[in-house]
């Protein structure tokens, strides 16, 4: 949590975001870089890639560093380097790309999250960086005065292309001196006894070094369901879950339990990525 990018567009949800990612630095001596992405029409970002100024472009550019300006007065950034960058392209397409460049270790980011039709065609933004990006996601929803993690459910199959997931996770869980709920849901179109689940996950752990955790298995009637209704039953900090980042139109017919996650859950989620 060395570096970490916290996207944002001024909003109120943005900037909850931010004050977590400020927390997180204070604690783990972390830079933030606050990134700001503009949306231009590809006729100006070409202008703008060969160095023309064009007018409109320049006018939004100034403006989004005048926003920087004033948020980088706030008191909760005191004491903490934060680095500006603004791109003038409105997607989150090239956030991997983004990360790479700059080293980022996680991304921050705020959500209000999307429903319906726009849910289906478009998206959060939260829900295109977890489907575009290679680090770890953390998505805030509200405002937290004091952001403490003491209990993360970690949801999973247990299989082992999640392996690399869990490794994560047990990581971020020692940053917090945080205790780990791995969990599995079992549904009526996909159900295991107690028993094979409580081996799969014994299985699936017996290499990692981690001992500050619990096991739980949980019947509901999508795994969606499952790990909201545990997550709200135990009264967990945040929601851990491994996303294989679909894109295009084989993210369109079968989805991404973790961007449903995003867009509904009313607590922190993060996501890692497989």
């Amino acid at each position: 949590m060395k570096k970490i990018l916290v996207p944002t567009d001024f909003s109120e949800e943005a900037e909850n975001a931010l004050k977590v990612a400020s927390q997180i630095a204070k604690k783990h001596g972390s830079e933030i870089y606050l990134l700001h992405m503009l949306e231009i029409p590809m006729q100006d970002i070409d202008a703008v890639s060969s160095k023309a100024e064009v007018p409109e472009v320049m006018f939004f550019m100034r403006m989004a560093h005048q926003k920087f300006e004033d948020i980088m007065n706030s008191d909760y950034l005191e004491g903490i380097t934060v680095h500006e960058i603004v791109k003038p392209d409105g997607s989150f397409n090239g956030i991997s790309e983004i990360c790479k460049e700059h080293g980022i270790t996680m991304i921050t980011m705020g959500s209000h999250g999307a429903s319906g039709i726009k849910e289906m065609f478009i998206g959060s933004n939260a829900e295109k960086a977890v489907r575009n990006s290679d680090v770890p996601v953390l998505v805030i929803k509200n405002d937290h005065t004091d952001f403490s993690v003491d209990d993360i459910v970690f949801a999973s199959d247990f299989k082992n292309d999640n392996k690399e997931t869990y490794r994560q996770a047990t990581e971020f869980a020692k940053e917090f001196d945080a205790k780990l709920h791995l969990l599995m849901v079992n549904t009526p179109s996909s159900f295991s006894t107690t028993q094979k689940a409580n081996e799969r996950i014994s299985e699936f752990i017996k290499d990692y070094n981690f001992k500050n955790y619990t096991v739980n298995i949980y019947n509901d009637e999508s795994v969606e369901k499952g790990i909201l209704n545990f997550s709200k039953f135990i009264d967990a900090d945040l929601i851990g879950i491994s996303t294989h980042g679909r894109q295009g139109i084989a993210h369109f017919f079968n989805g991404s339990i973790s961007e449903d996650l995003v867009n509904h859950a009313r607590r922190p989620v993060i996501t890692f990525k497989i």
